[in-house]
């Protein structure tokens, strides 16, 4: 399958990750209520929150070396397994420490499962295409987040919290599994093409050095951190708020549903502001979105604020992939996309265990007061990055069209 030829496998892959991330989405705010009730506390839901990007924490590099070399096709069904089965597991779970292994392991599916995806992504797609395909591919993300919350709302409640969440889980493991009908079909002609030799393996330093990839990396992980932090506390603000787990359900679907809105039309929005300018706005919008939810606001504005900060976040993810993609060198393109999910698991752990910590000094809603300033911090860095070579922005469609040449703006 030529870069740039016949779609049919990227809107397989597309339902396969709503199927996968539907599952992870519905799982995560499961375990945490199931959590709650076999008597865990703020700093606990950290931990096992942070669990989650431990083990995918060793594991990226090592799995992006192999992608490089052709080999992507079995992460994919082996990510659905370990999803499936860390998600089923966790729900049968009786103690603290198992529901954060099989958290863990949940989390090692799902990080090879992307790293396999993202990897077909890269390799099938055209340069000028890269923008809209991951555009395109992080819609089922995000598909999957609409669903997974409000699927998890519906069946979390009553007197039986424990239970109710354990069913939610089994669910979510069963959803998993359905990721496979879409799967199988997925053609992975991903013979490597690499111009580095199997044994000529490109130094990590090397990676993290070349122009874009630090930046990247960043960017993506105060969003992602912003994302799982969402996922995991919400519903411990909904509990001290005395909101019930169907509305934080919905909730949690309307930020998804926003980010999918803003993923449909992020290509007029970059050949309207640029690369640079729509990174940093939104990483300022969606920082003090992030903050006003620690405000004691009333539900209805508590939507209204993750509607917007939804939208805000959709840009990050699908840029931060094509910018490090196109900035990494040859023959480590899914070595440089690993080390940027290294940077989300980085995230993943630190995150939720600092949330957990300030969490349990300052309350509850102080975690997103700390998701404001990483978003800051994000969007300085997003406005000094150097412009790409290809150009940014208006001025890259004023000049000559070269046949090849790579653009930052078809999303």
């Amino acid at each position: 399958m030529a870069p740039g030829g016949n779609r049919g496998w990227l809107l397989r892959l597309v339902i396969a990750f709503s199927f996968a991330q539907g599952a992870v989405s519905m799982a995560r705010p499961a375990v945490s209520y199931r959590a709650l009730a076999l008597g865990a506390d703020e700093r606990a839901i950290g931990v096992i929150a942070g669990v989650y990007a431990l083990l995918p924490l060793f594991a990226a590099v090592p799995l992006g070396r192999r992608t490089d070399h052709g080999r992507c096709a079995p992460l994919l069904p082996v990510g659905v397994v370990l999803i499936a089965g860390g998600c089923a597991l966790s729900g049968v779970a009786d103690s603290l420490v198992t529901m954060a292994l099989w958290s863990g392991v949940m989390g090692l599916g799902h990080l090879s499962f992307v790293i396999g995806a993202q990897s077909l992504v890269a390799r099938q797609s055209a340069p000028h295409e890269q923008d809209r395909n991951f555009g395109h591919f992080t819609i089922g993300a995000s598909l999957g987040q609409l669903v997974g919350p409000i699927a998890a709302g519906a069946l979390i409640g009553g007197h039986d919290m424990a239970g109710s969440s354990a069913l939610a889980l089994l669910a979510a493991g069963a959803g998993a599994a359905v990721a496979f009908t879409s799967l199988w079909r997925i053609e992975h002609r991903t013979a490597a093409k690499s111009r580095t030799a199997q044994g000529e393996r490109v130094p990590v330093q090397r990676i993290l050095r070349a122009r874009g990839v630090p930046a990247g990396i960043l960017i993506s992980l105060s969003v992602l951190s912003a994302t799982d932090i969402l996922t995991a506390y919400l519903p411990v603000v909904g509990e001290h708020r005395g909101i019930a787990p169907s509305v934080v359900g919905v909730l949690l679907s309307l930020r998804a549903a926003a980010t999918i809105a803003c993923r449909l039309v992020l290509t007029p929005l970059l050949k309207l502001l640029g690369r640079t300018l729509l990174l940093t706005l939104t990483c300022v919008l969606a920082a003090v979105l992030c903050a006003g939810i620690a405000l004691p606001v009333p539900v209805w504005a508590l939507a209204l604020i993750l509607i917007a900060l939804g939208f805000c976040l959709g840009v990050g993810q699908p840029l931060s992939m094509t910018t490090v993609v196109q900035a990494a060198p040859d023959g480590a393109r899914s070595t440089a996309l690993a080390l940027r999910l290294t940077g989300n698991r980085l995230g993943q752990v630190a995150a939720p265990a600092t949330a957990g910590l300030i969490a349990g000094i300052a309350g509850v809603a102080a975690p997103f007061v700390m998701l404001g300033a990483l978003l800051l911090v994000s969007a300085g860095v997003a406005l000094r990055s150097p412009g790409r070579p290809e150009g940014d922005g208006p001025a890259e469609r004023e000049r000559p069209k070269r046949p090849g040449l790579r653009r930052t703006s078809d999303i």
